[in-house]
């Protein structure tokens, strides 16, 4: 797209249309969702969705340019060595993937054109970064020789972490939704701005500027150990309320458990 038409679609009627249908289309806010998620990224994957609306594009083309930007942020961790203008370039191509991220969801729901592949894709590519990113940051620490060896234990670590955490949220919300409770990222009641500020260290969006101190590796790797280790301690607790959550739930029909739907393969 040219800059003039850039300029068309930014300043189109259809644009600020979008704006406003997508003020009354937002799903509502989790009262767990951390602040930068809540309060920045989901206004500026608004404002991306809006712009995507107006130039005729599909939420599965917006996910799939949020991938390109987020792996473009990780593929320049393994082939550089740390530096001030590598962090600033990664620190920016992961938080535009990530407002992305947040738009091809606001504008499925904007244009209604929400599907089973477009949800599947979007946790695809989630998945793939949750632990493409900490694994091509101790690839990159390593090729440079840019932090001690046990150092690259807290990326390695923080790829298993994130892994799980990610797979335990979205099984324990296909669960409850198996069970006709609420799903998790649906909770009517008032959020919480204080709940949102104690799990910023969760937050996804806040990884994506850390990046920015990378030109100090250790000032960079002390804010990410502290991370890593609130997340730890997170997915420590939030698995433990799950299982209690779901252990008194009712059972599903017979035949519906998740696991009788998987075929056994051992």
């Amino acid at each position: 797209m040219s800059v003039k038409a850039a300029s068309g679609v930014g300043n189109s009627p259809a644009l600020r249309t979008a704006l406003d249908r997508l003020g009354g289309a937002q799903k509502k806010a989790a009262r767990s969702a951390p602040a930068y998620s809540r309060y920045v990224n989901r206004r500026l994957g608004r404002y991306l969705a809006a712009l995507a609306f107006a130039a005729g594009l599909s939420p599965n083309a917006v996910t799939g340019i949020s991938a390109v930007f987020t792996f473009a942020g990780i593929v320049l961790l393994m082939l550089f060595p740390p530096s001030l203008g590598l962090g600033v370039a990664v620190a920016l191509l992961l938080a535009t993937g990530y407002a992305l991220d947040s738009a091809d969801g606001q504008l499925a729901r904007l244009t209604r054109s929400g599907s089973s592949a477009g949800e599947w894709l979007d946790h695809m590519v989630d998945a793939a970064k949750t632990s493409l990113l900490p694994l091509a940051l101790a690839v990159g620490l390593y090729r440079f020789d840019a932090a001690p060896p046990l150092v690259l234990l807290v990326p390695l670590s923080a790829a298993v972490v994130c892994a799980v955490l990610f797979f335990g949220m979205i099984l324990t919300e296909q669960l409850r939704r198996q069970r006709g409770v609420e799903s998790l990222a649906d909770d009517s009641r008032r959020p919480s701005w204080v709940r949102s500020l104690l799990v910023v260290p969760m937050d996804y969006g806040l990884l994506c500027w850390v990046f920015v101190l990378y030109g100090a590796v250790p000032v960079f790797m002390s804010v990410y150990t502290v991370i890593v280790v609130a997340t730890a301690a997170f997915l420590v607790l939030a698995s433990v309320k799950w299982f209690r959550e779901l252990s008194v739930l009712p059972e599903p029909p017979h035949g519906k458990h998740l696991r009788e739907a998987v075929p056994d393969t051992t």
